[in-house]
């Protein structure tokens, strides 16, 4: 079995990673294991060091699984083959930079980091893989080529708004997988998004622009995602939607795409390179 090392092992992600490690363990996900390759151990569990669990087994439910929460990402690397991370936006360089060091592919999961945590990805993909994945859900993945398919099929004669709700922890809003849907429509219009984005409509008396892409953002209980890309026309409207009702389906698709990056040469990848789909 494979070591895999889990970055923000005490958040949502984090304990649901470890659930479907459980899952593969008893077949209970045949078929995404049969795509993935070789099954997965935990190797090492990375929190903050402020974290009330530190020092303690990295499951914070069910069985033990064995290994120590630390904030020793070094140590925590050194049987890992691949790397996962759901920390904090702010954590991400630092743990890229711990990849780099020990020479581990890394899939980054984590949302709403800045251009400058960008740019130290790049950066590290000279060096390891790295896969980008703000959503790492297979059926929401195939939901992005189908807006790109729509948006090249119906023309820029319909007007495009993206809706998205999550739990009331969700700290970035838009989420990133909103805010990538909506790249995918303004690349596909020949626009930039910063161009066509609109976040905010509160006071704004004007009417709409017919290239605005729109964002609806919706913070409520314990909603696990639900994302919907409205293409509106006068007399019809096509919606393309994936809603999540359980974190596992992120957890299975992070676990498929860490398979995947194993033994891949240095650069950038995607999701749309673990399922082959085509660059949007």
């Amino acid at each position: 079995m494979s070591g895999i090392t889990i970055f923000g092992i005490t958040g949502r992600m984090g304990q649901t990673l470890l659930r479907a490690l459980r899952e593969e363990g008893r077949g209970g996900d045949a078929q995404g294991a049969a795509a993935r390759g070789p099954a997965f151990r935990l190797a090492g569990a990375v929190a903050s060091p402020q974290s009330g669990r530190m020092g303690l087994d990295a499951a914070s439910q069910g069985a033990a699984s064995g290994v120590i929460v630390t904030a020793d990402a070094a140590a925590a690397l050194e049987s890992a083959a691949v790397a996962v991370d759901f920390s904090l936006p702010q954590c991400v360089a630092a743990n890229a930079g711990a990849c780099v060091a020990a020479g581990v592919p890394l899939l980054v999961g984590a949302t709403g980091f800045d251009a400058a945590v960008r740019k130290s990805l790049e950066s590290a993909a000279a060096v390891i893989p790295v896969l980008i994945a703000p959503n790492t859900s297979i059926g929401v993945n195939v939901v992005a080529r189908l807006v790109r398919l729509a948006t090249l099929a119906l023309g820029k004669g319909y007007e495009v708004e993206i809706s998205e709700a999550h739990h009331r922890m969700k700290r970035d809003a838009p989420s990133g997988t909103a805010l990538a849907l909506g790249k995918i429509v303004a690349h596909a219009r020949g626009r930039r998004l910063e161009d066509v984005a609109v976040f905010e409509r509160h006071g704004d008396l004007r009417p709409r622009g017919s290239e605005d892409i729109g964002f609806a953002v919706l913070r409520a209980g314990d909603i696990v995602g639900e994302h919907t890309v409205t293409f509106a026309v006068d007399g019809e409207r096509v919606e393309i939607a994936h809603r999540a009702t359980d974190r596992i389906t992120f957890a299975r698709g992070a676990l498929r795409a860490a398979g995947w990056l194993c033994g891949r040469p240095p650069g950038l990848y995607t999701m749309n390179d673990v399922l082959g789909l085509d660059q949007p």
